[in-house]
Formats: C-alpha cells, sequence, structure tokens
C-alpha cells in the first residue's frame, strides 16, 4: 500500500499550485479529534464524536484503508503544549481534489466530513479493542516499580 502514500518534502507556498500539489491538501493533526482536548486547545470535532489521544499512525493507518492519498509529515500542531514530546507529533495531509477542483472522494467532501470518519472509525480499530490488556500491563509496571524500592533498602 505505499502507492497512494507520497513522502516528497514540502516546499514553500506558490499561488500556482493545483489541487495535485501536497501543499493544497487538507492538514489534520491527532489533537483535532483528541476528547482530552478542549476547543481552546483544538480539538475540532464534538467531544462525543473524538478518540482519546489519537495517534498520528491511527489516523494514517484509517485514512490508508479508506483509500485516501495522504502524506505524513513530521510536524507538531502549534498549540501542543508539550510540542517536543514523541507521542504528540506528526501531521497528516489529505488530498480532497482533484487538479480541477472537483471533488476526489463523494464520501469526503470537506475536511469536517474526515475528521467526523476519523472520530468513528479509530475506536473500531485492533490495538483499540483490546482495552484490558493495556491495564494489566499497567498493573505489572506498578508491582515491578515496588519490588524494585525494597531491593535498595539496607538491612532488610
Amino acid at each position: 500500500m505505499a502507492g497512494p502514500q507520497t513522502n516528497q518534502q514540502a516546499r514553500s507556498w506558490d499561488p500556482k499550485f493545483t489541487h495535485e500539489d501536497r501543499e493544497r491538501w487538507v492538514c489534520v493533526y491527532p489533537a483535532y479529534i483528541n476528547s482530552k482536548k478542549t476547543v481552546k486547545e483544538g480539538r475540532r470535532i464534538p467531544k462525543d464524536k473524538a478518540v482519546e489521544n489519537p495517534s498520528y499512525i491511527e489516523i494514517r493507518d484509517v485514512c490508508l484503508s479508506a483509500q485516501l492519498i495522504i502524506g505524513v509529515e513530521n510536524k507538531t500542531y502549534c498549540r501542543e503544549l508539550e510540542h517536543k514530546d514523541l507521542k504528540y507529533r506528526g501531521r497528516i495531509r489529505i488530498q480532497l481534489k482533484n487538479e480541477d477542483g472537483s471533488l476526489k472522494y463523494e464520501k469526503f467532501p470537506n475536511k469536517q466530513s474526515i475528521l467526523l470518519y476519523l472520530g468513528e472509525t479509530i475506536p473500531k480499530l485492533k490495538t483499540r479493542q483490546h482495552g484490558g490488556g493495556g491495564s494489566q500491563q499497567g498493573a505489572q509496571q506498578q508491582q515491578g516499580g515496588k519490588s524494585q524500592k525494597k531491593k535498595g533498602r539496607k538491612g532488610k
């Protein structure tokens, strides 16, 4: 599936760019669909339709499965407080229109339709389905931390 994804470097803006050029594609940051964010922090869809802490990898996977033409960029959303943190990195660019300006996908006439689609599809991913596994792993890490403290104590 390497066909739909392009990896060219972004160029400076030029008014001559067509809808085929990557610079004219819509940008999607994970913060746009994050239910943990407020509207002021960058959420763009209603909270009940948003996803808890989505990653750019999940957004990429959903877009590729929907046969969208995308590009992945190593960028951070400007409103992100922890912009150095790697879990907040990633921007997806999605081509919505053909070179003549007509819609490329009937199902996605605008950016909002893509964001709502991502909000309803990401929770259905296999990585999101196994919620119980994450809590068990967290409990094991806590137990491991307690045993490490005991090893460092003198005389006991």
